[in-house]
């Protein structure tokens, strides 16, 4: 999840939208920079419950998708009927005007395909089949095209396929994203959904012949829309944002300021489609058990119907598999990945479900039992307790009735009982999924992750602050969770709030903002506001490459990151984060230390929890050595005071002449001994010890569950000495690209000290980068006056140069 390509002035230009550049398990689309937002947004979702409703244009039936294949349910007896069976994840279905084939999306975790489906012989057919996304197939009104979006040439397009010719033919070839077509009866217009990936999102009227474009609504951050076309091709019904949640709507396309509610709901309505006689729009929606619900609504409002699903009739034989998992003898919650002899994710009935990027498994929790059912057949299961334990695979046979199995897991380290403790501190509860999460869903998350504290961040998505109404929530029991506030100047560089009592405002502004671009406010603002209010303040997902010091790795340096670090601003920095590199950070934050400036390790995950597609919690993460018992306040000071590690799964316990990370080595001896333990759930390639930036000791390492290292280091005239094991490929229980931790710094004679060759070398390459920085915040604020900002600038720049011209 490294990856990055600057390829404008734009994104040069912005900061942490082009740091936090994703690597896409999907194939790339152009002009989306965060692919996790495509991924997460545009793609179809898994769940055990119905989404996805399209009623049949001729009979009292509507298919659907559920636990990962197409259902058919009659109306009045409410018996769904599994109609496929494959091992891809089947979604999206749309009919034919005649009613006897359906179109539709198959997910095999890697690309996406559109499948055309035979009611009555069952056989399916391949329509689209590229080495690109392809979503959103729906036949034409006559039945003698389908059409479909596809990411075939680069950016996302709308494109149809004559079904006699099999010929293919592009409608739309704009560079922004073009999804969901809705043909009108007359075939000469199309109703789509056009996406620009950081700007406005939009529901636009497509005219073929004269191919122009007319908005009907449009929003920053579209994330769930979905629509469908009434059949007399007047009425609109659409699911739209409005703050944290989203609201069906309609409108005449004829007049688009006509929209009108149509309702709220219980939660979030999704992909709404109209009856073939207009009359009612059908839709799902999640409950409180995270589970999809199929609903009904009067064109004309009202009520809303429920339509629950009486019975599923899987139509081959199945069986339910009841499975306790213990962890150390005790029954624990876990993480767990279910598939069955076709590769098909098994889900149990309720709870949240996600599919992880890094390797494109379906996973979900267990408290310690959990009731699943399945095709008769072999399941594999795969489980782990956080980095605590290695991955468990376990072959079970499911036979009719209720079978049972028990999955015993030992913890290869105690963090907990050795008196360390683990958090995420950047990661958001909700954010444009198809969830609405309260912090008690999240509870189970981090027992099975073996999370003791986690800071769920509030923040914008575009133009809507989220959130806000959970700020002050805690839970000071176990697990600790504490909401936060991600403040995102997106020119200047994110920054994650974390113990602070009040919200800080502004969230937003900067350049590439309409309103308040032009603010000229310091980072520093923020940062000195979460100190004040007993909190601490630190830049997010900071660096995206390997050498943020290479001609070209400067531009993904947060802008004001290093005059905020030079002048000591900056708390803590998020050394781990699934979407930036750990190495490049790291390498940024040497220099830091080498400065003499102790600032704290951070790890956040960054992921949005409401996502199907999304990491776990914790994926990325931050151990911390309290004094005394775990308390928010007692995790905050082990932070700022360096008695921690980063990790994304190994873990590591470094010790130089018997002192912890944190401490200060005072011996007067010219050598010191060290130690390092690593206790890693999966194998690791090296073995580091860095002394004032510079690695003094080395070694290749298969990287076993517990290993063992030692050796000397010549103790320096100042500085700080950390250890870090990294590299070797990613498997369960990680899920970042590559395996990685690092020990905070123990320093030698006192916090602070310094080694004068290395504070000298720190200060010329932080001053080259900050020269850069510069010029590149001058050229994003353009005439805009910003007299502030620039004095920041020059006052980091005078420390910088005074310590080099004091060495001459």
């Amino acid at each position: 999840m490294k990856n990055i390509t600057i390829i404008t002035c734009f994104l040069l230009l912005t900061s942490n939208f082009t740091n936090a550049q994703w690597k896409n398990r999907y194939p790339m689309v152009d002009g989306y920079r965060h692919h996790v937002y495509l991924e997460g947004y545009d793609l179809p979702v898994l769940n055990s419950g119905p989404m996805d409703p399209a009623p049949s244009p001729l009979k009292d039936q509507v298919v659907f998708s559920a636990k990962g294949w197409l259902w058919l349910m009659d109306m009045e007896s409410l018996e769904a009927t599994r109609i496929t069976s494959s091992a891809g994840i089947d979604s999206r279905p749309n009919w034919s005007p005649d009613g006897k084939q359906l179109v539709f999306v198959r997910d095999n975790s890697m690309d996406t395909q559109i499948v055309l489906l035979n009611l009555d012989s069952k056989e399916e057919t391949i329509l689209i089949d590229t080495e690109a996304l392809d979503l959103d197939p729906v036949f034409s009104k006559d039945g003698r095209l389908v059409y479909y979006s596809s990411a075939k040439n680069g950016s996302f397009d709308l494109w149809q396929v004559n079904l006699s010719t099999n010929e293919h033919s592009i409608i739309t070839e704009s560079k922004s994203l073009e999804r969901l077509p809705v043909p009108t009866l007359q075939g000469n217009k199309i109703v789509y959904l056009k996406k620009y990936g950081f700007s406005y999102d939009s529901i636009e009227l497509w005219d073929m012949e004269k191919g122009t474009s007319t908005p009907l609504v449009e929003e920053n951050f579209a994330s769930q829309t979905a629509f469908s076309l009434s059949p007399d091709n007047q009425t609109l019904t659409y699911t739209w944002p409005n703050g944290d949640d989203y609201e069906l709507r309609v409108l005449n396309i004829s007049i688009p300021k006509s929209n009108m509610l149509l309702t709220k709901s219980e939660g979030l309505p999704l992909a709404p489609k109209f009856s073939s006689d207009g009359q009612w729009i059908y839709f799902a929606e999640y409950n409180k058990s995270e589970v999809s619900k199929l609903k009904r609504i009067s064109i004309n409002g009202g009520t809303t119907e429920k339509l629950p699903v009486k019975k599923w009739n899987w139509v081959d034989p199945t069986g339910k598999l009841k499975i306790t998992s213990k962890v150390d003898g005790k029954m624990d919650a876990v993480r767990m990945s279910i598939t069955d002899e076709n590769g098909h994710p098994i889900i149990p009935d309720s709870g949240v479900v996600h599919s992880e990027g890094q390797h494109g498994i379906v996973f979900f929790y267990s408290p310690g039992e959990i009731e699943v059912e399945a095709p008769l057949g072999s399941l594999t299961i795969t489980t782990v307790h956080g980095f605590s334990t290695t991955k468990n695979i376990q072959e079970v046979e499911v036979q009719e009735g209720t079978s049972t199995t028990e999955i015993n897991l030992s913890k290869i380290w105690d963090a907990s009982a050795n008196g360390w403790y683990s958090g995420d501190n950047h990661f958001h509860l909700n954010y444009g999924g198809t969830n609405r999460l309260d912090p008690e869903d999240i509870m189970l998350d981090l027992k099975a992750e073996g999370l003791d504290i986690g800071f769920p961040l509030v923040a914008n998505l575009g133009n809507r602050f989220l959130g806000q109404d959970l700020w002050g929530w805690k839970n000071e029991g176990t697990p600790i969770i504490s909401i936060g506030q991600e403040v995102r100047s997106h020119f200047l560089g994110h920054l994650g709030l974390i113990g602070t009592d009040e919200l800080y405002w502004p969230w937003v502004w900067g350049p590439f903002y309409d309103i308040y671009g032009n603010d000229d406010r310091l980072n520093a603002e923020p940062l000195r506001f979460a100190r004040k209010n007993e909190g601490l303040g630190g830049y997010v997902h900071p660096v995206a490459v390997k050498d943020p010091f290479a001609v070209d790795g400067a531009g993904s340096i947060p802008i004001t990151l290093i005059a905020d670090a030079v002048l000591e601003e900056v708390d803590i920095l998020e050394l781990g984060c699934l979407w930036t590199d750990e190495i490049g950070t790291a390498a940024l934050w040497h220099e830091f230390l080498n400065m003499g400036i102790p600032m704290g390790q951070s790890a956040g995950s960054d992921v949005m929890n409401n996502l199907y597609r999304t990491m776990a919690i914790g994926a990325t993460r931050v151990y911390a050595k309290p004094k005394g018992e775990l308390t928010t306040k007692s995790y905050l000071e082990a932070l700022k005071d360096g008695r921690s590690f980063v990790s994304n799964g190994p873990q590591l316990i470094f010790k130089v002449d018997g002192k912890e990370v944190g401490d200060v080595i005072q011996s007067k001896n010219k050598k010191a001994k060290w130690t390092l333990n690593v206790y890693s759930p999966i194998s690791y390639e090296t073995v580091e010890v860095f002394v004032n930036g510079a690695a003094v000791w080395t070694k290749k390492s298969k990287g076993g569950t517990k290993e063992s290292y030692s050796g000397s280091i010549e103790i320096p005239q100042g500085g700080w000495v950390t250890a870090r094991v990294s590299g070797g490929p990613s498997e369960w229980p990680m899920m970042d690209s590559y395996p990685f931790a690092e020990s905070a710094p123990i320093w030698f004679k006192e916090v602070g000290s310094t080694n004068t060759a290395s504070k000298v070398e720190a200060a010329k390459k932080l001053l080259k980068t900050l020269n850069i920085s510069e010029e590149r915040m001058k050229q994003g604020y353009g005439q805009a006056p910003i007299p502030n900002l620039i004095a920041h600038f020059s006052k980091a720049r005078q420390k910088l140069l005074k310590i080099i011209e004091e060495q001459r």
